[in-house]
């Protein structure tokens, strides 16, 4: 088997006889439930992250700020910080999230998710326009 290129956590989610494995990175996980969670209308961004604009030129490791995950070999738990637009329902959007973050995950990964923990870090008084 050949050595990992570095020393990020992986988990393995598929392997065919003959062919090899498929491993994904924790981080992988981490990005997709940020990238899920900012897709919900009236979340304003994770906390601690940059600005949309900014992550075409600094890469998608970005994404993964204010988001934790805990992966065993076939679940993930979720733990996200995020910063909501003004003026929406925090329960309502926070449970579009949950259900977008699961989705995502599962459907990417296979993983079984747990839990989606979400904390909300800040309201951005922002004016859409």
């Amino acid at each position: 088997m050949p050595k990992e290129a570095d020393d990020r956590n992986t988990r393995k989610a598929s392997e065919k006889a003959g062919v090899g494995e498929v491993q994904i990175a924790d981080e992988v996980v981490a990005i997709i439930a940020g990238l899920a969670a900012t897709e919900v209308d009236g979340v304003d961004s994770m906390a601690g992250n940059i600005t949309n604009e900014l992550v075409g030129k600094l890469g998608m490791k970005n994404l993964s700020k204010g988001v934790k995950v805990a992966v065993t070999e076939a679940t993930v738990s979720v733990e996200l910080s995020l910063n909501m637009k003004y003026g929406y329902s925090i329960p309502e959007v926070g449970e579009k999230v949950q259900d977008r973050v699961k989705s995502a995950i599962e459907n990417m990964t296979g993983l079984s998710v747990l839990e989606v923990n979400i904390k909300i870090a800040g309201v951005s008084m922002e004016e859409t326009r």
